[in-house]
């Protein structure tokens, strides 16, 4: 077959656009880069990103924003996204995040010996960063009416005007009774939240610190928060803030039996990360002694793997909840019907 010369310049300039492309293609993934869309809002994860520029030579950049935006960005961008990596907060938004498919499997060894098996997703979607107890806070001079040792006490009569909580349609609420589901059935779980709903001192309202404030004065006699709340309260050197931890008594629930209820924030690679290696490079090093420990005495979170220090420390040691955290989210669904029929706001 013969071709005329523009046809020929037509097929040269194809292959010539490939090979371009190609090599561009190439050349972003080789990027001196890792972009990173990040719902922690903290300063002191700055520093990580920091250190981890100062070790490698690679640059963090940084895109905050709430949990659910950041996926949907995500999954609206697409194959054109520029992000490397997802991490947000509570296993259900890592799990929501996992169904929409925006991550790919990675397989790391170091990934999967420091990162417990129940705290990352089996394919290597997501692996968990670090950890928070949900736990109950009582107002230690006023006390306790009854002895409460599990979150399930927190439904018995003789708390009754005695509790504050968050809405039920916070994630960590959601997460806590889908492990309470899981633990029993859902029939159970909706006998604990009538119990805690006719015992509520007030409507549900505000965020963990709002709960420990109405605690310390005496508004309410017991509620349910996230260690690192507690942690920041214990660590502060505001005068206010050490007269709010000294009304503070600390409960890790379920300690005869499963454990307290545990939490986390985790990470993923997206799906089209143009910095994969790199992002592999930045979600290894966030589970390395220096991050973990960062992690811990930062913003007072546990770390996935060593020892706790910082406030959260003085807390004492407890029993965890081995529950597989993927569960937290498949349980979403059947935890907002729970809530709904027990008139839990």
């Amino acid at each position: 077959m013969n071709y005329s010369s523009k046809q020929i310049s037509a097929r040269l300039l194809g292959a010539l656009t490939f090979i371009i492309a190609m090599l561009m293609q190439n050349f972003v993934q080789a990027g001196n880069e890792v972009n990173v869309y990040s719902a922690r809002h903290y300063d002191t994860d700055m520093a990580l990103y920091e250190q981890f520029t100062e070790r490698t030579g690679i640059t963090v950049n940084l895109i905050e924003g709430g949990s659910d935006a950041l996926i949907e960005r995500i999954v609206n961008e697409g194959e054109f996204s520029p992000a490397d990596m997802l991490i947000t907060v509570d296993a259900g938004r890592i799990w929501r995040a996992q169904e929409k498919g925006i991550f790919q499997a990675v397989e790391s060894t170091t990934m999967s010996e420091r990162v417990p098996a129940n705290l990352r997703n089996a394919d290597g979607y997501w692996y968990g960063l670090s950890k928070r107890a949900r736990v109950i806070v009582f107002n230690k001079e006023r006390g306790l009416p009854i002895e409460v040792k599990r979150y399930e006490d927190l439904a018995s009569p003789a708390l009754k005007g005695l509790v504050c909580m968050r809405t039920s349609s916070n994630i960590y609420n959601l997460s806590l009774m889908s492990a309470l589901i899981e633990s029993s059935d859902e029939v159970a779980a909706q006998a604990w939240a009538t119990g805690v709903v006719n015992n509520f001192a007030r409507s549900p309202q505000g965020n963990d610190t709002a709960q420990l404030k109405a605690i310390a004065a005496g508004e309410c006699g017991v509620t349910i928060a996230n260690t690192y709340y507690i942690g920041r309260i214990l660590g502060s050197k505001k005068a206010q803030d050490k007269a709010i931890a000294a009304n503070l008594g600390v409960i890790f629930p379920n300690q005869d039996d499963r454990g307290s209820h545990i939490n986390i924030s985790g990470a993923g690679i997206t799906k089209y990360a143009p910095n994969k290696d790199n992002a592999v490079l930045f979600l290894e090093y966030l589970t390395s002694d220096f991050a973990q420990k960062l992690f811990a005495e930062g913003n007072n979170e546990y770390p996935v793997w060593g020892a706790a220090s910082g406030p959260v420390a003085t807390l004492g040691r407890f029993k965890e909840d081995a529950l597989d955290v993927q569960v937290l989210g498949q349980r979403q669904a059947e935890a907002v019907r729970v809530y709904d029929r027990s008139g839990w706001q």
